[in-house]
């Protein structure tokens, strides 16, 4: 038996794509923090990717991706968890330092749950056909734009 990973199936590359943009956030905000950027420049381009990018992945995940597993699946209710809690910390307008510290971290944590068990196992439970109806929902030829009004990691 052995060890070696499995090769992403080509219908889930885009969205591992949108994990690795998801890891520069968190990157991003790490160095701002390193930086002592106002958090309000921090706040301004989470909420950005958050409403452009990460809410429409999020969506994508919970509409058609996660249902290729039972929906009492334990991999599945724990990443359904940690969107809900990703969203509050996103939305919080109270603590926003401290929220921003915390998705810094749990982003980077969820993305590599995703990437390194969740996926793994959707793509070996999941039939070609279900696999091909996620190419049609998620397309590969949609490019990331960066938002580069205010570059607060450099």
């Amino acid at each position: 038996m052995s060890n070696k990973p499995l090769k992403r199936h080509k219908a889930l590359q885009p969205l591992s794509r949108d994990h690795h943009h998801g890891l520069l956030l968190s990157w991003k905000l790490r160095a701002g923090f390193k930086k002592n950027i106002a958090i309000e420049r921090m706040k301004t381009y989470a909420d950005w990717f958050y409403d452009t990018h990460l809410e429409p992945h999020f969506e994508i995940e919970e509409t058609h991706i996660f249902s290729l597993l039972d929906e009492d699946n334990e991999l599945v209710k724990r990443a359904l968890a940690e969107h809900r809690r990703l969203r509050r910390l996103f939305k919080d307008k109270e603590h926003i330092d401290k929220s921003l510290a915390l998705i810094e971290e749990e982003l980077e944590q969820h993305i590599r749950f995703e990437e390194r068990i969740l996926f793994p196992e959707i793509q070996k439970e999941a039939t070609e056909e279900q696999l091909q109806q996620i190419e049609k929902v998620h397309h590969p030829d949609e490019k990331f734009i960066d938002n580069l009004k205010d570059e607060f990691w450099k």
